[in-house]
C-alpha cells in the first residue's frame, strides 16, 4: 500500500471516529417485489407525497416513515426539502381530503426494514450503518435528460478490504455522465470516502442504462455497509 493510500486510510478512521454526521447518511430500501435498482430523486419525492402509487416500471409502492433521528432528518433534508411538521400538515390535508392516508410511521431503524422486508411494495429509509437483510437497496438518481436515466444494468462495487476489516463505511455520491447510447462515458466523485470512490466508480463504469435521445448527466449515491 502507498503511503498516500495509507494516510487516506488512517485518515478515515479519525473521521469515523470522530464525526457524528457520518452516522446520518440515509439509505433508501425496498421490499424486493419492487422491481427496480434505482429510482430518481423526484420520482422518490411524489411516492412520499403520495402523489403516485406506483414506479414507472408499474412497481407498486407504500411509503414507509422513521418517527424522528438523524435518518429522518437526513431524508427530509436531502429528498423531501421540508420540515417534519410542513409534512405531517401535508399527510393530514391529505386524509381530510380524502386524496391520501397517514404512511405507516416506525421508531428504528431496525422496525423499518422489519417491516419493508415483509410487505409488498414498501420503500423506506434508514441510516447508512443499518443491517439490511431482506431489502433491496436502491441508488437514488437525478438530473437532467430524459429515458436515458433508467438504469437497466448494474454492477455492484467490490469493497476494499482494508476498509470493510475497519468497519469503515459511508456512501460515495458520483456525476455520471451517459452517453446517448446509455452506456457510461465519465465518473467523477462529488463526496465520500476516496477509496470507497474509487471502487464504486470502477463499478459505475459498467452500468448500462437505457437510450435516449442525447447525452445525460445524473448523479448517485451508492452505500457501503461495513457491517454486512
Amino acid at each position: 500500500m502507498t503511503n498516500l493510500r495509507r494516510q487516506l486510510v488512517a485518515g478515515s478512521i479519525v473521521a469515523i471516529v470522530s464525526m457524528s454526521a457520518w452516522a446520518g447518511e440515509v439509505k433508501i430500501i425496498a421490499n424486493p417485489s419492487v422491481r427496480t435498482e434505482s429510482i430518481s430523486a423526484a420520482e422518490l419525492r411524489s411516492v412520499f407525497l403520495e402523489e403516485k402509487r406506483s414506479l414507472g416500471n408499474g412497481s407498486h409502492v407504500e411509503p414507509v416513515l422513521s418517527k424522528g433521528g438523524p435518518a429522518h432528518a437526513a431524508f427530509l433534508k436531502e429528498y423531501l426539502g421540508q420540515t417534519d411538521d410542513a409534512l405531517q400538515n401535508h399527510y393530514r390535508s391529505l386524509v381530510f381530503t380524502g386524496k391520501g392516508s397517514m404512511p405507516k410511521v416506525l421508531h428504528s431503524d431496525e422496525e423499518v426494514v422489519a417491516y419493508v422486508a415483509g410487505t409488498r411494495g414498501a420503500i423506506g429509509y434508514v441510516g447508512s450503518t443499518a443491517a439490511r437483510e431482506g431489502v433491496r437497496t436502491l441508488a437514488v438518481y437525478s438530473g437532467e435528460g430524459d429515458g436515458a436515466k433508467r438504469l437497466i444494468s448494474r454492477v455492484e462495487p467490490v469493497y476494499p478490504g482494508i476498509l470493510q476489516s475497519n468497519h469503515i463505511g459511508g456512501t460515495v455520491r458520483l456525476k455520471v455522465t451517459i452517453a446517448s447510447n446509455g452506456r457510461v462515458e465519465d465518473v467523477e466523485l462529488l463526496g465520500g470516502n476516496p477509496i470507497l470512490g474509487e471502487a464504486a466508480i470502477a463499478a459505475v463504469r459498467k452500468w448500462v442504462y437505457a437510450g435516449g435521445r442525447s447525452r445525460t448527466v445524473t448523479e448517485v449515491s451508492i452505500p457501503f455497509n461495513a457491517d454486512r
